[in-house]
């Protein structure tokens, strides 16, 4: 039997890792893939082991693993270095009988196992990408990531303000003009008038966060977001004169890219819910001051809806020119 070995830090698991490991399965009867992590990782080793799991599970050769990497010293020359990793390699996996690579480190670090070595793509002709390069610029090399860690380097966008605004509409136009998804205002799926309790809040709250966390999974870059745990906040002290510590925790959860604050000069629309249309002023301002008072930048949008989607759209282009 021929036992392979993949080793990275998968952060994040992209196309060309794919590739290499589907490449490596070809050649051998098992492939260990070896995930090393740090505590000090910008991002968290369990979040891309569960990526590299389920970018492989089409793999039934593939043993993954994901190994504390307490041993590597980058000071060290390569030929040291490696050396330090295939000491490392043979205390913790069974014998290896090839090593698959594209970086410079592969030849070396066979030698060391007393393993054969394949490159595969060392020029990155094939997939032109790095993970350095995506998470520098995760919009740009979107298509090249891999499926499962998407919805990581998704843009989250909120459509923030009082009620009747354009919320709901601009949410929808705008996921339709960047062919994307949305998440609508849960609580209009969950209540018919405002008589509600502090359960009926939190639960708002705790779907509102589920259907971001579905919706980051569908999205292509961009997804927009009708309203935030802010709002709800902010619903729960007028209606309620309390606000649950859950919806500060879920406020601490999500993080928004981009914040439109919906100016309220556009005619009120009564419907079941809406019951505020006397005190649009005053609720422009606390919505305002919400976001002022936690030092978020937002970009106040205003006039008839053709000229919110207009300057909507302006803002998001320059953001994904920018990322």
């Amino acid at each position: 039997m021929i036992r392979g070995l993949v080793i990275g830090k998968f952060m994040p698991i992209h196309k060309g890792h794919v590739a290499l490991i589907e490449y490596a399965c070809s050649q051998c009867d098992e492939l260990i893939v070896s995930m090393s992590y740090t505590p000090q990782d910008p991002i968290a080793g369990d979040t891309r082991f569960e990526w590299v799991k389920s970018a492989l599970a089409h793999e039934s050769k593939v043993r993954p693993f994901a190994v504390l990497d307490d041993f590597d010293n980058e000071m060290l020359s390569l030929e040291e270095r490696t050396k330090t990793w295939s000491e490392f390699i043979k205390r913790v996996y069974p014998k290896i009988d090839l090593v698959i690579s594209s970086e410079a480190y592969g030849l070396p670090f066979a030698l060391h196992l007393g393993a054969q070595h394949l490159a595969f793509d060392p020029e990155r002709k094939r997939i032109p990408v790095s993970a350095t390069m995506i998470r520098s610029r995760p919009m740009t090399y979107w298509t090249f990531i891999a499926e499962a860690a998407r919805y990581y380097f998704v843009t989250k966008i909120c459509l923030f303000g009082a009620e009747s605004t354009g919320k709901s509409t601009l949410a929808r136009r705008l996921a339709e003009r960047y062919h994307t998804t949305f998440v609508p205002e849960v609580a209009r799926e969950m209540i018919i008038s405002n008589d509600f309790t502090v359960d009926d809040i939190m639960a708002i709250g705790k779907m509102h966060d589920e259907r971001i966390g579905q919706q980051s999974r569908l999205a292509n870059r961009l997804l927009f977001c009708d309203t935030d745990a802010i709002t709800t906040q902010i619903y729960s002290q007028h209606y309620l004169g309390m606000i649950p510590e859950i919806l500060f925790e879920l406020e601490r959860k999500t993080r928004y890219t981009q914040y439109f604050l919906l100016d309220i000069d556009v005619p009120w629309v009564a419907d079941g819910l809406r019951d505020l249309g006397h005190r649009r002023e005053e609720m422009m301002r606390v919505f305002r001051d919400a976001l002022i008072k936690r030092d978020i930048p937002f970009v106040t949008v205003c006039g008839d809806f053709q000229n919110r989607e207009a300057v909507m759209t302006k803002v998001v282009d320059e953001l994904l020119a920018r990322s």
